[in-house]
């Protein structure tokens, strides 16, 4: 069992029942997936960038990602429905675990003038969205054979039914929240 899924049974559950005032441990929050995405438009002119971003997913999420296609076609973008565009993985379970813990403890302390993730990133429905500017954030990527710095967006989806809820629970598992008040 990965280290953050034991703290969620042992020490998050209790700590929200109290807090919601719930006995029903499956009335609270918990993680459904996580999905990370990234978004490559300079694909259409340079295969490389779309075979180095499905390498560097690979590795940062420790599974194949999918090669995501243009729905429509876009003349100002040079862009035809079909052409690959970018590529994204959803997480579940133990691996779901495993990178959230990588995310909190390794790769966000690494951003540049880091300060703590937005607290209202929130989509109204408890799922919670960051983008980390480059790739090299993870200490799985060897930042000495990447040709190319690429974003990456992640999509961290709850079962809370609000903002709060999952807020909490998210604070409970370390995610590192800006203090209200401070600018970005």
């Amino acid at each position: 069992m990965t280290r953050l899924l034991e703290k969620y049974n042992t020490e998050i559950v209790p700590a929200m029942q109290e807090e919601f005032g719930r006995k029903n441990v499956h009335s609270l929050p918990k993680l459904q997936k996580i999905v990370l995405n990234m978004g490559l438009g300079k694909a259409i002119q340079d295969r490389k960038r779309l075979e180095e971003a499905v390498q560097h997913l690979t590795v940062i999420a420790g599974q194949k990602p999918q090669i995501t296609r243009a729905k429509k076609s876009v003349a100002g973008f040079k862009l035809r429905e079909g052409m690959e565009i970018g590529c994204c993985v959803t997480l579940r379970g133990q691996r779901m675990y495993e990178f959230l813990d990588r995310l909190i403890t390794l790769a966000l302390p690494r951003v540049r003038d880091f300060r703590g993730v937005k607290a209202n990133a929130f989509d109204g429905n408890g799922n919670y969205s960051l983008g980390l500017s480059e790739q090299m954030v993870f200490p799985e990527v060897d930042a000495d054979n990447a040709k190319y710095i690429q974003g990456l967006n992640v999509t961290i989806v709850t079962s809370a039914t609000n903002n709060d809820e999952a807020k909490v629970m998210l604070t409970k598992f370390g995610f590192p929240f800006r203090k209200p008040g401070t600018n970005n």
